[in-house]
């Protein structure tokens, strides 16, 4: 099979696409041909030489989500049958023509989404949907805070809070990312500043003097901070990204007072029993919306595996809005 493969640690130049065994599928496990998956900052880091892939997934071979059909299937495998179309994450190895998943990581493709639409959602809306739902515990009349909202993983977050009653404000670098955004359900949103306490006083504005409920954080750096002041009494602040820095001085009088939760997650670590977990509430809460149009991918470009490495210069640039999917066979 081709699929991309990090030759050392280093910039777009060091992905080549080669000719790679195709891997077997083990008990529990289905054999996916891959048409389509989509690129994420961890493939980025992991091909710079900061993210290494979990044990059990390719060292060398990037791409976290996929959508295609199954080839063949393990033994024991019961769930799946050949030609069925599935979607799911994986902890690597996504960027192929084939890949092995364990038979409760996939989920059904609608048969309403292609595939490049399909490889567009499970990472950004998997993602979302357990933070703000199952961690956050998100209800119907509450206010979220979404940094980076033009992202994909921001624009599925929007989409969710209107879905479930919320309201969901966001912050970006850009304005015209506001602007499309809004065409997502965003109610309000503004261009992050360096000045501190504006974004408090422009959440304050947005909510009366509320504050939001929760606060989903997809680049940490200064937005962590500065959104500690902006939460409502018992607010809940999800890390899930630290895109801009790692490390940031928070008040912790805040925290007290405000009774505030703050609460660090990620995906690609959790034990094969909680993914298992989270692919399944997002099969039967977020699958059936996706099928009915409620919920919708968004994609900021297409490209062919064999331009693996404009791909990853098109995520670096920052200007994307949505997705950058990656077809990979027909």
């Amino acid at each position: 099979m081709l699929a991309a493969v990090i030759t050392a640690p280093g910039p777009p130049e060091v992905l080549e696409v080669r000719d790679v065994a195709i891997p077997r599928p083990g008990p529990h496990e289905v054999l996916v041909r891959v048409h389509a998956s989509a690129l994420n900052r961890a493939d980025i880091m992991q091909r710079e030489g900061r993210y290494p892939p979990p044990p059990d997934s390719p060292k060398d071979i990037p791409g976290l989500e996929f959508a295609g059909e199954v080839a063949s299937t393990g033994e024991r495998a019961t769930m799946w049958k050949t030609g069925d179309r599935v979607f799911g994450l994986v902890g690597g190895g996504a960027h192929a023509e084939f890949l092995v998943a364990h038979e409760r990581t996939v989920a059904a493709v609608p048969a309403s989404l292609d595939w490049g639409s399909a490889a567009a959602v499970p990472e950004a809306f998997i993602t979302a949907h357990d933070a703000l739902v199952t961690q956050a515990g998100l209800r119907p009349g509450e206010t979220v805070l979404i940094h980076a909202v033009g992202s994909g993983v921001g624009l599925a977050a929007v989409q969710l809070a209107r879905a479930l009653g919320a309201t969901p404000y966001g912050t970006s670098r850009t304005p015209d990312k506001l602007e499309r955004a809004a065409g997502f359900g965003l109610e309000r949103g503004a261009a992050l500043s360096p000045e501190p306490g504006a974004l408090e006083r422009m959440v304050r504005d947005w909510t009366g003097g509320a504050g939001v409920d929760v606060v989903l954080d997809l680049v940490g750096g200064a937005c962590t901070a500065a959104s500690i002041g902006a939460m409502a009494r018992k607010g809940r602040l999800m890390l899930v990204g630290t895109l801009a820095g790692g490390e940031e001085t928070i008040d912790l009088r805040r925290v007290l007072t405000q009774r505030l939760t703050i609460r660090g997650t990620v995906l690609r670590a959790r034990p094969l029993e909680e993914k298992i977990l989270v692919t399944q509430a997002f099969a039967c809460e977020v699958v059936p919306w996706l099928a009915a149009g409620t919920l919708r991918p968004a994609i900021d470009s297409r490209f062919p595996l064999a331009d693996i490495r404009a791909a990853h210069r098109r995520m670096e640039s920052n200007a994307t809005f949505g997705k950058v999917v990656i077809d990979v066979a027909p």
